[in-house]
């Protein structure tokens, strides 16, 4: 059997992609491995960005493998570490991961696209929540990101009736960052990629940690949070050779040289 994810590099962008077709269903084994990518992306110092894309065919991912779950496989299967996708419950994962929907993101082929920091969608994608058609409901994150990415009301909406969302809709919403034409879906996102690993690594961790730690807080609780010393990717990058460098640079009139220190 090929493996489930391959995984490509071009300097500090890191591409994984699902490679099971024909729906890029996601079992077990498939969870395992996306886990895999993601934690090697996570500890290589020399990566900044990822993209996660499901290829090129008709399908992100369609979520949850039924045909698993017919030969046995409980909806509620340990998925290993990262939860279901490898990605949903990966807590620990301080860089940016931008989602290449390619097309249909079904179930937990949507909440996998939720767990990442960002959304470029191809005009042929489609997003829906559909656990509660099966008699379950989106519990590898879906129930929880989506209501606080769109309105409540539109989460309920998507989460009750398992109803799809078309691009231009998500993108009405704010869910996506932009919706292209299918052919010029990998061009888009990586030149979004290359932009935002053309930045200082450790000002990229300490924003998504910061982000992480106070989008539950008001703006004053928030600043308090931060400037305790409790984030330590946002201490870490204040008193990095990098916070020196890219003044130094500018002044300089030259592109910054980061360490990632």
């Amino acid at each position: 059997m090929n493996n489930p994810v391959t995984t490509k590099r071009d300097g500090a962008v890191f591409e994984i992609t699902l490679d099971r077709p024909k729906a890029n269903a996601i079992n077990v084994a498939t969870s395992q491995a996306l886990y895999a990518a993601f934690a090697e992306f996570r500890d290589d110092p020399t990566l900044s960005v990822a993209i996660l894309s499901g290829g090129e065919g008709r399908f992100f991912s369609a979520g949850w493998d039924l045909k698993a779950g017919a030969e046995g496989e409980a909806v509620d299967a340990d998925h290993g570490r990262g939860g279901f996708a490898g990605l949903t419950e990966f807590w620990n994962l301080e860089k940016p991961v931008i989602a290449a929907v390619n097309g249909l993101a079904f179930g937990g082929g949507f909440e996998l696209a939720l767990a990442a920091d960002l959304i470029i969608a191809a005009d042929t994608a489609e997003f829906a929540l559909t656990e509660v058609t099966l008699g379950i409901m989106a519990d590898a994150g879906g129930v929880l990101r989506l209501p606080k990415r769109i309105p409540l009301p539109i989460a309920m909406e998507m989460l009750m009736t398992g109803r799809r969302m078309s691009p231009d809709e998500a993108a009405r919403w704010g869910l996506v960052n932009k919706v292209v034409p299918k052919d010029q879906l990998m061009q888009e996102a990586r030149a979004l990629a290359a932009t935002i690993a053309a930045n200082a690594p450790l000002a990229l961790k300490a924003i998504k940690a910061v982000i992480k730690a106070t989008l539950p807080l008001d703006v004053k609780d928030g600043y308090a949070l931060m400037r305790s010393g409790a984030i330590p990717a946002y201490t870490a990058m204040l008193t990095s050779e990098d916070a020196l460098e890219g003044p130094l640079a500018f002044a300089e009139k030259r592109k910054p040289e980061w360490k990632g220190r």
